[in-house]
């Protein structure tokens, strides 16, 4: 099975209390694009791929659940010494009532994570079309997260997630091609 390191795949350090800045970070918590539902939707598509595949499916996703656990950090280190004023003023006042100080899976709303962000159609080129465009909208949410945080500490995680979500998606426009390839050779012969 796995082997757990008790550490992150990345150091995540922030420099200052920031509720805010945690409520938007809950976006690739809990959010459709976020790397909980990445991690699940590849988990459960690497059952209908060519056996060629599923190394690679089961790979990104258990390093998707390494990025949501560095997610979780995050959202813990900004939140954990706010007072309840502060997190009512940053728009978790009802996450507070609910949940204190504990991670819940929902998106940057409020809404909560729904098995209707996984996406499987069973065909496996077009499942990895689906990746590909979930791993570029993580990827533009890790931009777009960066743009609006001033905390280095943060920033510098972020950057590292962003460039792992290039990656995947690489290896993923990779396999379509391997694939594509292989429906090619078979109509040849």
């Amino acid at each position: 099975m796995w082997i757990y390191d008790k550490k992150l795949q990345y150091p995540v350090e922030v420099r200052d209390t920031n509720p805010m800045l945690a409520k938007f970070l809950m976006e690739q918590y809990g959010g459709a694009d976020g790397e909980l539902a990445a991690a699940l939707r590849y988990m459960n598509q690497r059952y209908t791929v060519p056996d060629k595949v599923i190394g690679l499916l089961t790979d990104i996703s258990t390093e998707e659940f390494n990025h949501l656990e560095m997610i979780a950090a995050m959202i813990y280190k900004l939140t954990v010494d706010a007072t309840p004023d502060q997190l009512v003023e940053a728009g978790l006042g009802a996450h507070f009532v609910s949940h204190g100080h504990s991670l819940f899976y929902h998106n940057a709303a409020g809404v909560p994570f729904t098995a209707t962000y996984i996406q499987a159609k069973g065909d496996p080129i077009a499942d990895l079309y689906e990746d590909i465009a979930a791993e570029e909208k993580a990827r533009a949410t890790y931009q777009w997260l960066i743009d609006i945080s001033d905390d280095p500490y943060i920033n510098d995680s972020l950057k590292f997630l962003r460039e792992r979500e290039n990656v995947h998606s690489m290896r993923f426009r990779e396999a379509v091609e391997m694939l594509k390839e292989d429906q090619v050779q078979k109509k040849i012969f």
